[in-house]
This record gives C-alpha cells, sequence and structure tokens, in this order.
C-alpha cells in the first residue's frame, strides 16, 4: 500500500490513459477490420498516440490551457482536412470515429479535473455505443413516424406540467393537491409508457402471455377484451383463459405499486392480501395453460402501436380524478365507510385507476384498513365486469376455463374483504 502511494499520479494517469485509449483503438481497429489499411486514418496505435498527446499537453502547463487547446486545434484541423478528402474521393461522410478521437484526446485532463470512475464511465459508453450501431438500425426499423412525439408527451407531462403545479389544497372540497393529481397522471402515464416500450421494442411479435403481462400492467380491462375477441381465432381456449387471468394478476400488481408509491402505510396493509391474490390468479392461470396444452398452438400477436400518451387521456383521467375524489369526499361526509364499500363496488364497471389513486392520495378522515378495504372490493368489483367482458366478447370455449378462474379468484378476494 505504501509502494502505490510513492508512484507519482502522473505515472499512474499516464499508464491509464495509455490503457484507455488503446482500448479504444482496438475497438475501432476491430469494427473497421474489413476497410482497406490506406482508408483510414489510423486505429489502435494512433488513438493511442492521441491520448497520449493530449495527456502530455495538459500535463506540461495545467493551470495555462493554450497548449492542451492548441494541439485540439492542430487535431481538428487535420481531421477536417482529411473528412473533406474522404468525402471527395469515396463519399462517405460519417464523423463516428472522428468524435471518438477528440474525445480520446480529453481523456488525459479528465483522468485529473474528474474521478476515476468518469473517465471509465465514459470509455465504456463508447465501446457499448459503437458495438450497438447493428442494434439501433435494426430498431430504428421499428419506429413510428410519431414515436419521439409520444416521448417529448410523456417528458411534457413529467417534466415540465408536474413540476409546475403547486403542492398544496386549492380547493377545499377536493383533499389532494394539483401536483398530487398530476402526479397520479404521471405515474399511470408512466406505466403504460413503459409498457408500450416493451411490447412495441422488445417483444415486437408475442405470445398471449405476453400480452397479458404487458396488457395488464397498464389496463387488465382493454387487454381482457383484445384476448376474448381474439380467442374466436384459437383453437385453444385455454391459452387465451390463461393470458386474461394473468392481466388479472398483473392488475394486482399495479395497484400494489401505485399503494406503495403514494401512501406507504397503505401499501404495508394490501401487501398480504394483494401478493396472495396474484400468487393464487397466476397459478390459476399456470393450470388452466398446463391443461389446455396438448392442443397447443403458438399464437403471435404484432404490437397494436397504441398510442398510450395520448393528452386528452391524461386530461379525462385528471378529471376522473377530481371526480372520484369529489365523489368520495361527499360519501364519506355522508355515509361513512360503509358508503365508500358501496361506491368502490359501483366504481369497479369502470377504469378503477382514477378511483383507487383519488383515496390512494387524498387527505381523508379515514382509517388506512378502510381504504384497503375498499382497494379490495373495486378490484373485486373490476374482476367482475371482466369476467362479463370476456364472457359477451369471448369464443363459447372460452367460458368455461374464465368462469372456473375467475370464480376461484372472486371468492378469494371476497373472502379477504370479509376477514382483512
Amino acid at each position: 500500500m505504501n509502494f502505490l502511494k510513492s508512484i507519482s499520479p502522473d505515472l499512474i494517469n499516464f499508464i491509464l490513459v495509455t490503457m484507455l485509449s488503446l482500448l479504444i483503438g482496438l475497438e475501432q481497429r476491430r469494427r473497421h477490420s474489413e476497410e482497406k489499411q490506406e482508408s483510414l486514418y489510423g486505429t489502435d496505435r494512433t488513438f493511442t498516440f492521441i491520448g497520449i498527446l493530449g495527456f502530455v499537453l495538459y500535463v506540461v502547463s495545467p493551470d495555462n490551457w493554450l497548449p492542451f487547446l492548441g494541439g485540439g486545434l492542430a487535431v481538428v484541423i487535420f481531421l477536417s482536412i482529411y473528412y473533406w478528402k474522404r468525402i471527395e474521393i469515396k463519399d462517405k461522410h460519417g464523423i463516428t470515429s472522428m468524435v471518438v478521437l477528440l474525445i480520446t484526446y480529453c481523456l488525459g485532463p479528465l483522468l485529473y479535473i474528474k474521478p476515476l470512475w468518469f473517465s471509465i464511465l465514459l470509455v465504456t459508453a463508447i465501446l457499448i455505443l459503437i458495438e450497438l450501431k447493428p442494434q439501433f438500425r435494426t430498431l430504428t426499423r421499428r419506429f413510428d413516424d410519431d414515436e419521439f412525439i409520444i416521448l417529448a408527451k410523456f417528458m411534457i407531462i413529467a417534466g415540465i406540467i408536474l413540476p409546475l403545479l403547486p403542492d398544496k389544497i386549492i380547493i377545499p372540497e377536493v383533499p389532494i393537491s394539483p401536483y398530487k393529481i398530476w402526479l397520479a397522471v404521471v405515474v399511470i402515464s408512466g406505466i403504460s409508457y413503459l409498457s408500450y416500450i416493451i411490447q412495441k421494442f422488445i417483444f415486437p411479435s408475442k405470445g398471449l402471455i405476453i400480452t397479458g403481462i404487458l396488457g395488464g400492467m397498464y389496463s387488465s380491462t382493454a387487454t381482457t377484451v383484445v384476448l376474448a375477441r381474439k380467442s374466436r381465432t384459437l383453437k385453444t381456449p385455454g391459452l387465451a383463459a390463461s393470458s386474461v387471468l394473468v392481466a388479472t394478476g398483473m392488475m394486482f400488481i399495479r395497484v400494489l405499486i401505485l399503494a406503495f408509491i403514494f401512501n406507504m402505510r397503505l401499501g404495508e396493509h394490501l401487501v398480504v392480501p394483494v401478493l396472495s391474490l396474484t400468487v393464487l390468479t397466476l397459478l390459476v392461470a399456470w393450470i388452466i395453460n398446463r391443461t389446455d396444452r396438448k392442443n397447443g398452438e403458438k399464437v403471435v400477436q404484432e404490437t397494436s402501436g397504441r398510442n398510450p400518451l395520448e393528452f386528452k387521456t391524461a386530461l379525462l383521467f385528471a378529471a376522473l380524478f377530481v371526480i372520484f375524489a369529489l365523489i368520495t369526499q361527499f360519501v364519506l361526509s355522508e355515509y361513512g365507510t360503509k358508503g365508500l364499500d358501496v361506491l368502490s363496488w359501483v366504481v369497479g364497471v369502470t377504469d378503477i385507476d382514477p378511483f383507487l389513486l383519488s383515496m390512494f392520495t387524498g387527505k381523508y378522515d379515514i382509517a388506512v384498513a378502510a381504504i384497503a378495504h375498499a382497494a379490495l372490493i373495486a378490484m373485486t368489483s373490476n374482476n367482475l365486469i371482466k369476467l362479463a367482458y370476456a364472457l359477451f366478447w369471448g369464443s363459447k370455449k372460452l367460458r368455461k376455463p374464465l368462469i372456473i378462474g375467475f370464480t376461484v379468484i372472486i371468492a378469494a378476494s371476497i373472502l379477504f374483504i370479509i376477514l382483512w
């Protein structure tokens, strides 16, 4: 240890610059191994010497950056001449390797003014980004014309609108601040957007089980309708039924995540019943799928390309959020927790997220246990309406496995409602 302390920092940094520059250069040689040698300005040794040059010009005058800047200007002039000639002779316009060379030139000063992890992170990012070029080309082919518009919408919702809203109650009748209302929109939109990205770019051609998993994370009701319709063209109703149940299992997980995000005590109170219902639902789905596998067929469904971040959808969610907050406040003040239980059974036939989030984030004069009880009722009611949707939209062969599966889940849910 004392020996290492006695080594000059300049020597250590010189070795690091040489190794990191050589590593980048070796990657460049591998990347351009099929090109003619005379068409390149250099690879492993050139990148190493450029890194050493930047190191030397910084070390000779660390307080005066003129030598380093002058050397950088010389490198830029050289690369500009090379780039101009390459366009003129070979009609090639890429500048990635030249930009990487300039970054390599800056490694010396970075090792002195930034922690070591920063330089290693920088080199790691360079190597990964260069090697992922074919994957990026494949990825961009999957982009729709409005893909970045969707991303921009999410950035506006989460990064611009949310920080501008006040985190205090404006209207006494609505026990939730504008910030909390829009935060709920951001969280739901974030879950929807993440599911959309996974569906579109990781599982562009996916089986029905994956559809149930990802679709259930943002709307188990909509996913149930889609899968029920799909069942009419399948020979395996058990596969569609198990996928519907998987979507319901994801709904339980989504609600638990939202509870922990907005109310930790509520999440702790819900964790046992909700996780138990999740495990039971997935187990029932597995059994149904298992019994039907002997007649199984591989079912693939293309990504729908549905845009999960329409502003009108976000505004509708915010409006429903406020409406349910007003209704919940009125019901609690007039009828107490018994009225809230009745309301929970009623709203289960709609999208339960606005109602649940209005309870999770609102400052109601009500015990956490009562909110958890109402949440379990709303999820149970929602499962009843999903069963009705599936029976209406699905094939006749879908009815038996779904009735059996949902009966088990709803019976277990009612048991938790009574006992928990």
